[in-house]
Parts: C-alpha cells; sequence; structure tokens
C-alpha cells in the first residue's frame, strides 16, 4: 500500500525561506558594515507617552553630554552628535574593531507637539532622558455642559 502524504502549501514556503537565508547568510553586517570613521547612524530609543508628555531614553554608551545635542522643532525631535575615535597606540595590531566612531543624528516625530521652553534631558550612564512636555495647545481640554431645565429660562 503506498504511502500518502498530505500536502502542505506552507511547507514550499518554509523551504523558500530557508533558501533565502541561505544565500543572505554570505552578507553578514560585518561585511556590509560602515568603515569605523564614518557615522555611527543608528542608536536604539525607547519612548513612552504620559498625560503631561513624553519620556525618551537613547542608549549612547561611551560619550559624554558635550557629545550630544538635541533639537526641538514642534512635533519633532532630533538628537545628533560625535563619537570620537580613540587615538591610535603604537605596537597595537587591531583584530577586530567595531565601535564606530564620528558624526551621528536620528529624527523621529511625536504624535503631538511639545513644549520646547519646558523640556529638560539629562544624561547618566551613557543614557539619555529626555522630559519632553506636551504644549498646552495639545493637550485635551474638557469643556462642562450646560443642561436647560424645563421651566426655567436660559
Amino acid at each position: 500500500m503506498p504511502n500518502v502524504v498530505r500536502w502542505d502549501p506552507f511547507a514550499e514556503l518554509e523551504e523558500m525561506r530557508h533558501r533565502m537565508d541561505r544565500v543572505f547568510s554570505d552578507f553578514r553586517p560585518t561585511r556590509l558594515a560602515l568603515d569605523v570613521t564614518t557615522e555611527m547612524g543608528y542608536f536604539p530609543l525607547d519612548i513612552a507617552e504620559t498625560d503631561e508628555g513624553y519620556e525618551v531614553k537613547a542608549a549612547l554608551p561611551g560619550l559624554k553630554p558635550d557629545d550630544v545635542e538635541i533639537q526641538l522643532h514642534g512635533d519633532t525631535v532630533t538628537i545628533k552628535g560625535e563619537s570620537k575615535a580613540e587615538t591610535e597606540e603604537k605596537g597595537k595590531n587591531w583584530l577586530r574593531r567595531e565601535r564606530r566612531y564620528g558624526v551621528f543624528a536620528r529624527t523621529f516625530t511625536l504624535p503631538t507637539a511639545i513644549d520646547a521652553d519646558k523640556a529638560a534631558a539629562d544624561f547618566e550612564d551613557g543614557v539619555l532622558k529626555l522630559h519632553l512636555p506636551k504644549s498646552e495647545t495639545e493637550k485635551p481640554k474638557t469643556i462642562k455642559v450646560k443642561g436647560v431645565i424645563e421651566g426655567e429660562k436660559p
């Protein structure tokens, strides 16, 4: 009696994904990475919203507060700066250098405008913390509904 194999349409897709993974495994990020003397590029962010504003945390290890600049415009925030390379030491032959040096920038947009005059920034242990209060014009306002009771004049 012959074996009956149930056809699974997703098995072919899974096989194709594995083949594509093998093709692209040759392009490891270390081969495509930017030269260490060029742009630092992406850095991770955490953004949380509160009733009063936004809290942003950016991981910028190895930097000092003077190395970072923050620009605020309406609902847009730009964090930029520069990571300076260490001086070369004689007698050292680098086996691997993965940390990037140079200028970096990241811009993101928040759901509402912020009050730039009340914004604050702290930098501790390589983590930049931004406190960005919402603009007063952007905060939701509640109005009281007045009703007319029968028999009374408005």
